[in-house]
């Protein structure tokens, strides 16, 4: 299936690693000139050799704060301008700590909106003159399974996620007559290197990580965590022409968790008549 991507400018705010990197990876073997940008300099190397061993376009990786408003601003402008544009823009950020509503202060909140909203936020923004100029634009923001469906403990999640969903909403009402389409990825439990790292802990010294891993997943309908690959093959549909006509969307990608329910082990194995 062409998706269109050849030749177009695809441009992945962390980018080197995880779902980042695997959006990067499609977008590079449809023919996309891809752009990433990180913090971590040999994820970078890293990210853009495999980025070129794949690529027949062009592919760039620059160290770049996101959390640095003009760092980000100019990171797009000047992508934009080596390759000749910018069609495609994915953002995938980081994650607010863990924990329930009272488990944090205001500056918590403060700290977590700073961290995952308003980067996005503002890479956005600075992407959207150029996608505009071209007539042409796929704008996607990763954000996960809490912006769909409330989980106690990821309040700070849910509250970033949330607020990234009714930004992008708000932004495809705007931006949709120009050619430009805005949608949001909702990825539940994926396996990257911090669910990865997650496990380890979890394990412990000597402990079987993959059975970690393994208990991760377990309550999703098809028993498993994602891969990375697999957020990435509709990051890709939604980012080509095929997909013209979906914007404004917030796409669950939680292998039916959120379909499977809680666990509920008062309701495991009783018969038919017990609640009655």
């Amino acid at each position: 299936m062409d998706l269109g991507l050849k030749g177009r400018v695809a441009l992945v705010a962390g980018g080197t690693s995880g779902i980042g990197l695997a959006c990067a990876r499609e977008f590079a073997a449809e023919g996309a000139h891809v752009a990433v940008c990180g913090r971590d300099p040999d994820r970078l190397a890293t990210a853009e050799r495999e980025l070129a061993a794949i690529a027949t376009g062009r592919v760039s990786a620059s160290r770049v704060d996101l959390t640095d408003a003009d760092a980000a601003a100019r990171w797009v402008d000047q992508v934009a301008a080596d390759l000749g544009g910018l069609h495609v823009m994915l953002v995938s950020g980081g994650s607010p700590p863990i924990g329930t509503a009272t488990a944090f202060e205001t500056a918590d909140y403060r700290d977590a909106v700073d961290r995952v909203l308003l980067p996005a936020v503002r890479v956005s923004l600075a992407a959207l003159p150029h996608m505009r100029a071209a007539g042409w634009g796929r704008l996607l923001l990763v954000a996960s399974e809490t912006a769909c469906v409330p989980i106690g403990p990821l309040t700070l999640s849910g509250v970033t996620r949330a607020a990234l969903v009714r930004f992008a909403q708000g932004l495809a009402v705007d931006v949709g007559r120009s050619g430009v389409t805005v949608n949001v990825l909702a990825p539940g439990g994926v396996r990257t290197p911090p669910m990865e790292r997650a496990a380890a802990r979890l394990a412990g010294a000597g402990g079987d990580v993959e059975a970690r891993l393994r208990a991760m997943g377990h309550h999703s309908a098809l028993g498993r965590l994602a891969h990375p690959e697999e957020v990435a093959a509709l990051a890709a549909f939604l980012a080509s022409e095929r997909a013209s006509y979906v914007t404004a969307g917030v796409h669950l990608i939680d292998g039916g968790a959120a379909a499977t329910g809680p666990e509920l082990p008062h309701l495991t194995g009783v018969r038919r008549d017990t609640y009655a």
